[in-house]
């Protein structure tokens, strides 16, 4: 079946809603970077009906995504775009937000700039980029699950990691963006919010 399930989604979809709900009470589109199973999207999208939801990720996770929507079939999700950040290929429409979940942690540092900086440009003035996920702060692990999680991930594969909110600050500001908030969240995470000047 096409259709995937992420237990991950699913338990942290409620507070990143809350957060969401009042960092884009102004916005009206939103890109997400790395869509996965889908299930964000259409949670979300149900949650916030003025949002217009456009996902994307790698071909490879299409399928789950566009089975999600058939299961929803709401009227302000997109169907996903092709977006790899090895060779990104980025839509010519411009955002009111982007966001993304768990990816940082994911990618090769130099896939996360080349999402930091074809987010900045797909930005409307104003917009802003929403990352959730687990991040350092000085250089250090903010738990021991999160310590034990950067092993696991390092053992998987060389390129993953948790990263420094400074570093990944650092790629914001050289993009136009400074940081407007940065939320704590469950289970050890974050969610950062830069906005375009």
């Amino acid at each position: 079946m096409s259709k995937q399930f992420s237990s991950a989604s699913e338990r942290n979809r409620e507070p990143i809603l809350a957060v969401l709900r009042e960092e884009l009470v102004n916005s009206r589109t939103v890109l997400e970077v790395g869509s996965g199973s889908g299930q964000h999207a259409v949670y979300f999208a149900a949650h916030m009906p003025h949002l217009i939801w456009q996902c994307s990720d790698l071909q490879m996770n299409h399928a789950s995504i566009n089975a999600w929507m058939q299961e929803a079939a709401l009227p302000n999700v997109l169907p996903p775009l092709v977006l790899d950040m090895e060779q990104p290929h980025w839509p010519t429409q411009t955002y009111d937000a982007v966001f993304t979940a768990n990816t940082c942690h994911i990618m090769a540092w130099h896939q996360v700039q080349n999402m930091f900086s074809g987010a900045a440009q797909r930005l409307n003035a104003g917009g802003k980029l929403c990352v959730y996920g687990p991040f350092n702060y000085d250089g250090k692990f903010t738990s021991d699950g999160n310590f034990q999680f950067d092993a696991a991930l390092r053992e998987k594969a060389a390129h993953m990691g948790i990263r420094d909110s400074e570093a990944v600050d650092a790629l914001a500001q050289a993009q136009g963006l400074h940081l407007l908030a940065d939320h704590a969240m469950p289970a050890n995470n974050r969610l950062l919010v830069w906005q375009r000047v």
